[in-house]
């Protein structure tokens, strides 16, 4: 598989220096890379038509004019699945990287280990979200993304499946999970949860970020809170 990625980043010697560490860790993935650079957060934007099949953009942080942040905000308004690494000399952006999905935060100097291992996990993100599931429903046909799949949750002898219109099956909640992967939990007998959608757990409810809330039954708090800790 080839991965198109952005390099964005004020200083030439920080992006030629990114750009060789990822070239080594396709080169030792075996799959293909097309990088792109760009000195500055405007100049990616003037080109977003160009690079909007960017899988994965390494994005610096400070940088004058607009900063690393500012950017992913715009970018998480057009795609949701770009898997952006924030790169800054600083931690004091780690929370703000939680409001467009960051993948990861790396620091200044870069390591290579640590990219190429950020990498993989980008990489292996991008596969799990090609994947697509094909219902049969009211004598159509639907296609929808795992990776857009927030919840599903029985009625009877039906699956309802939240994803971004909601779409329901006849099958079991079983027969459902067997075809996800691992960002799915079962909280209950009538409802699964993709664990990358919650945003707050307590003892009676998972709150999800678009604001669904699943109930959660006597004794399924603690087992919510390890399938969270085990995805990190």
């Amino acid at each position: 598989m080839a991965y198109n990625i952005a390099i964005v980043d004020d200083s030439e010697a920080d992006r030629r220096y990114i750009a060789s560490l990822t070239s080594r860790w396709a080169e030792a993935a075996g799959c293909g890379v097309h990088i792109t650079e760009f000195s500055s957060a405007e100049s990616f934007l003037a080109h977003l038509g160009d690079v909007c099949g960017c899988d994965i953009l390494l994005l610096d942080i400070e940088m004058g004019g607009m900063d690393g942040v500012e950017l992913a905000k715009r970018l998480r308004r057009q795609s949701d699945t770009v898997e952006i690494v924030f790169i800054t000399g600083y931690s004091d952006y780690i929370a703000e990287g939680y409001e467009v999905a960051a993948l990861h935060y790396l620091l200044k100097p870069v390591n290579g280990e640590k990219l190429c291992s950020v990498l993989d996990r980008a990489a292996e993100k991008i596969r799990k979200n090609e994947r697509v599931l094909t219902f049969e429903t009211g004598g159509e046909t639907v296609r929808v993304p795992i990776y857009k799949i927030r919840y599903a949750e029985v009625f009877g002898n039906y699956v309802t499946v939240h994803a971004d219109a909601p779409v329901t099956v006849k099958m079991t909640l079983g027969e459902l999970l067997r075809e996800l992967d691992d960002r799915f939990y079962r909280v209950s007998r009538s409802a699964v949860v993709n664990i990358t959608e919650i945003s707050r757990v307590t003892k009676s409810e998972i709150r999800l970020y678009d604001g669904s809330a699943i109930p959660l039954p006597r004794g399924a708090y603690e087992g919510v809170n390890r399938a969270i800790i085990n995805m990190k």
